[in-house]
């Protein structure tokens, strides 16, 4: 996979602070104040504000989020830049970083806006992978980076508990396209999970199922999404436990959240398995492929401990692991093999000190 050179990851890590703080300065007025909260010995930031004689709040993120309390601290300094910015995005689109198609641009931009990723959501799936380019800095093969849909997930214990809601998701997604729909879930037709427009692209909202199988095939309401549905899905709370920003190539740049890279690329290395469809199964294990490889370099123990981690999950766990293991190229395999080398070196180094 070919590396970007170092001046365009430079103007990636520039445009990605820099829509941080345009987005950090849009969801938060300058007549408010920042006040530090605790909930189950956690601390978090909240946003609070006067409308008229009532006092109303809004949930910020994690003290512990460096990159959150930095813009606490920096609030009064900061300023949007759009104009700036749209430049950057244009820079790095034509250095050959991914450009998400203009309908998922703005379907993510408008959750965005709406406060999805500032209510700890995460985007997963296709687009989630095209965000690891300018991570990573390297080019991802295009047919990798091909989709007809959305995924964003959330836990339900952070939607139930976050202490503050989004609209719902059909209104929001209506702003971009108004022939969306809502399609009804197979296990409860008054929720629903995912969204349609008449151009049949898809959008659908997940939560990691962590109970009984009873869970499965029933969606969950979340809290913090209006009470809209998530489909509960296995591994996922594996796939979103630890995770990273980054931004989108769209407009000035959209800020998201994702998952780390090594655990995206493990989680694919699984649902290839899982997965009936076999173009999607390929797709899956291609991203798998091209991630370990670039992570064995850039990110050696980080990928092991992330495989080690999905290995000791369970039996079923790594019955997955193995047969989507196998389905990788030899350069893969062996990329693993290193990695999990490095680790073992690093564990004896620690244990020495």
């Amino acid at each position: 996979m070919q590396s970007i050179d170092l001046a365009t990851q430079t103007t990636f890590a520039e445009l990605l602070e820099r829509t941080l703080d345009a987005d950090f300065d849009e969801q938060f007025p300058e007549r408010g104040t920042f006040r530090r909260k605790k909930s189950k010995d956690r601390f978090y930031w909240q946003f609070q504000w006067r409308e008229g004689t009532a006092v109303k709040s809004r949930y910020v993120g994690p003290v512990t989020d460096s990159s959150i309390t930095d813009r606490v601290n920096r609030f009064a300094q900061i300023k949007s830049d759009f104009k700036g910015r749209r430049e950057l995005v244009r820079s790095l689109a034509a250095a050959g970083l991914p450009v998400p198609d203009r309908l998922s641009g703005a379907v993510i931009e408008a959750m965005g806006r709406a406060g999805f990723f500032r209510l700890r959501g995460v985007l997963v799936g296709t687009l989630a992978y095209q965000a690891y380019a300018g991570i990573l800095g390297v080019r991802l093969g295009a047919r990798q980076l091909m989709t007809q849909d959305a995924d964003f997930a959330q836990f339900w214990g952070v939607s139930e508990n976050v202490g503050d809601e989004m609209k719902p998701p059909l209104e929001i997604l209506k702003s971009v396209d108004d022939s969306f729909r809502a399609v009804p879930h197979l296990g409860d037709p008054f929720v629903s999970t995912q969204y349609r427009n008449s151009a049949a692209y898809r959008v659908d909202f997940l939560t990691p199922n962590r109970g009984s199988d009873d869970h499965q095939g029933k969606p969950a309401k979340m809290k913090a999404l209006s009470g809209a549905g998530a489909e509960p899905l296995r591994h996922l709370d594996f796939l979103i436990h630890q995770t990273e920003r980054s931004v989108l190539l769209q407009g000035g740049g959209v800020p998201v959240v994702v998952p780390r890279a090594e655990r995206f690329a493990v989680h694919k290395v699984i649902v290839a398995v899982e997965r009936r469809d076999t173009a999607k199964s390929g797709k899956d294990t291609a991203q798998a492929d091209s991630l370990i490889q670039v992570l064995a370099k850039k990110r050696p123990i980080e990928l092991a401990e992330a495989w080690k981690t999905a290995w000791e999950a369970g039996e079923r766990w790594r019955d997955k692991l193995e047969k989507g293991r196998a389905r990788l190229s030899e350069e893969a395999q062996a990329a693993l093999d290193d990695v999990a080398g490095k680790l073992a070196e690093a564990v004896r180094r620690r244990r020495r000190r």
